[in-house]
């Protein structure tokens, strides 16, 4: 059993198609936001992930996390009331990242993620085809903005899913990328993970001071690439 389990609402609150949009932007700006999350699980789940996926390219960061987050709560709470409804939606976000789809998917790796990390049924049927994602062999993204979403959703997942240790070897390369945040979520991920290795690997970037701003649990931390380091790839808590 996740952390989450038998906390999302059972029953679907009726509200107008017209008003749903402007009601959960509404929600997800408000300051508490787990209240906000539960509220939002509460509508009917296939016409809020549609309100969810358009916010993912909103123009506040917070508004595109919180969006993000949100997504990836429901759909897990979704997948205990009917779980073949769930598929369709992992199936959406699947061909989101195919490049037939014609479009980018931004949003989509950490929904992903957060999904799989909230959901022991979805985990069990989606976990291999997502971490597949990070593999050059398999379905490798290429695009770094994607892959900092992707290695985002990984890093969560890694904090309860032991199984993210198989794709370990393909996270290392990302310590030595150009792209800070590629290096503090893989960082993230080997200090949740753990592993033989982790030791060493978390501890390579200790005199990196490159700014990072991690999102998580409703709101942003501003850290360095190298404090998470030193912090054997964990982010300070306080």
């Amino acid at each position: 059993m996740t952390e989450t389990s038998g906390v999302f609402p059972q029953k679907p609150a009726s509200i107008p198609a017209k008003s749903m949009k402007a009601e959960i932007l509404k929600k997800l700006a408000e300051g508490d936001f787990q209240k906000a999350k539960t509220a939002i699980a509460a509508y009917p789940a296939r016409r809020v992930i549609n309100c969810l996926i358009a916010f993912f390219c909103h123009r506040e960061a917070l508004m595109r996390w919180r969006a993000i987050e949100t997504a990836g709560y429901v759909v897990a709470g979704h997948a205990e009331s009917d779980p073949e409804s769930a598929r369709v939606i992992m199936r959406r976000f699947m061909w989101m990242l195919n490049d037939e789809s014609g479009g980018i998917g931004w949003g989509v790796p950490e929904t992903m993620g957060e999904t799989l990390r909230l959901s022991d049924r979805l985990f069990s049927e989606y976990h291999r085809i997502f971490l597949s994602y990070v593999q050059p062999e398999c379905n490798y993204l290429e695009h770094p903005v994607l892959q900092r979403g992707l290695l985002w959703g990984i890093a969560r997942m890694a904090r309860s899913r032991p199984e993210v240790r198989a794709v370990l070897s393909d996270i290392a390369p990302f310590l030595a990328s150009e792209d800070p945040y590629h290096r503090a979520y893989a960082l993230l991920v080997f200090g949740y993970a753990g592993g033989p290795d982790a030791k060493g690997q978390t501890g390579r970037l200790r005199g990196d001071e490159a700014v990072v701003e991690i999102y998580g649990d409703g709101g942003f931390m501003e850290t360095t690439v190298g404090e998470i380091s030193r912090n054997g790839g964990l982010l300070k808590t306080s």
